[in-house]
């Protein structure tokens, strides 16, 4: 073999070992490429399905804030329509404790002052009894008429008004009927005479007329 085909053959092994090795350590990268790639994957996976699993659990959390939040809403509603509920019976039942209390404030003050006006009607008889036998023109007779009619004037002013009764329809509720008597000229259950005058005090009856009453 010559020098030149000696030459040749060398070149062509190294040729021809060089693109082997140079394959193989391409393929070696490629290899390891492949696989840092895989491991990336994986791992953006894990991400992915950790943020997926916070999601899910963030918003079974604000799903169970706003549905806690709700109920305690609706309970305090509740809460407010029943203290409402109570506070308008409270005020409904004082309202009428009130009328009741002014009512029965009226009655014993109307009670009270009947009893005082009761009590002074004697009086008021002892006065016109005297004057109806006093003389005429008498000074003395004068003056107790005067302080009869002061007295009179008051009591009407206090709401003491005398009950009618002569030539008026006999009534049970202002009038005392003691005697009956027979009379043509008089209609039937009239007042024909007054023994003694009644009173009334704001619409009561103090004290009943007693009166003589026809046919």
């Amino acid at each position: 073999m010559s020098e030149e085909n000696k030459n040749t053959s060398e070149v062509q092994e190294e040729t021809a070992d060089n693109p082997v090795t140079e394959e193989t350590e391409e393929g070696k990268a490629s290899a390891e490429e492949i696989s840092e790639e895989m491991e990336n994957a994986e791992e953006t996976s894990d991400v992915l399905d950790e943020e997926s699993e916070e999601t899910q659990s963030e918003g079974k959390t604000k799903t169970s804030f706003f549905g806690k939040k709700k109920k305690e809403k609706d309970k305090k509603e509740q809460q407010i329509e029943e203290l409402t509920d109570r506070l308008k019976r409270n005020m409904a039942e004082f309202d009428n404790f009130r009328k009741r209390t002014e009512k029965e404030k009226a009655s014993m003050y109307i009670i009270g002052a009947k009893d005082i006006v009761e009590k002074i009607l004697p009086v008021v008889d002892n006065f016109e009894r005297g004057l109806a036998q006093a003389p005429e023109e008498d000074p003395f007779a004068e003056g107790i008429k005067m302080i009869y009619k002061q007295l009179m004037t008051t009591l009407d002013e206090m709401g003491v008004k005398p009950i009618e009764a002569i030539g008026k329809e006999f009534d049970p509720n202002f009038h005392n009927a003691v005697m009956h008597v027979e009379d043509e000229e008089a209609g039937e259950n009239i007042i024909v005479e007054e023994f003694q005058k009644g009173y009334t005090y704001k619409e009561f009856v103090v004290r009943h007329s007693m009166v003589k009453v026809a046919n």
